[in-house]
């Protein structure tokens, strides 16, 4: 999967639903329904799951540059901001789909 193209964006806003969390890369659209966890320098600083609301660390994803990202396993997204911050996105269930990416233009989507 190549998202290169969201390299250098940033999210001005997190959406929250009651079984999934939503954000944007410029053209470039996540919903997850797997826990999404922030971390620093090897430390979770924040981590939301289903039906909860996001820990206060979300704020720091917010207008920050995405410097780079990696897919360790085809079932693991990590994204890297320019403040150090990352965001792990993981496929946590055998049984269902947890991750959607769109992209504006495309009428597929990727399913994770």
């Amino acid at each position: 999967m190549d998202l290169s193209g969201i390299i250098g964006q940033f999210t001005t806003q997190i959406r929250v639903g009651q079984y999934d969390l939503q954000f944007s890369l410029g053209k470039v659209h996540f919903l997850i329904t797997s826990p999404i966890s922030l971390v620093r320098e090897g430390a979770e600083i924040g981590r939301w799951n289903e039906g909860s609301w996001p820990d206060p660390a979300f704020f720091e994803v917010m207008n920050v540059n995405l410097s780079r990202y990696e897919i360790p396993d085809d079932r693991t997204i990590v994204l890297y901001l320019e403040n150090g911050v990352e965001i792990h996105l993981s496929d946590d269930s055998d049984q269902y789909e947890c991750i959607q990416i769109s992209v504006d233009g495309n009428p597929s989507q990727t399913i994770i």
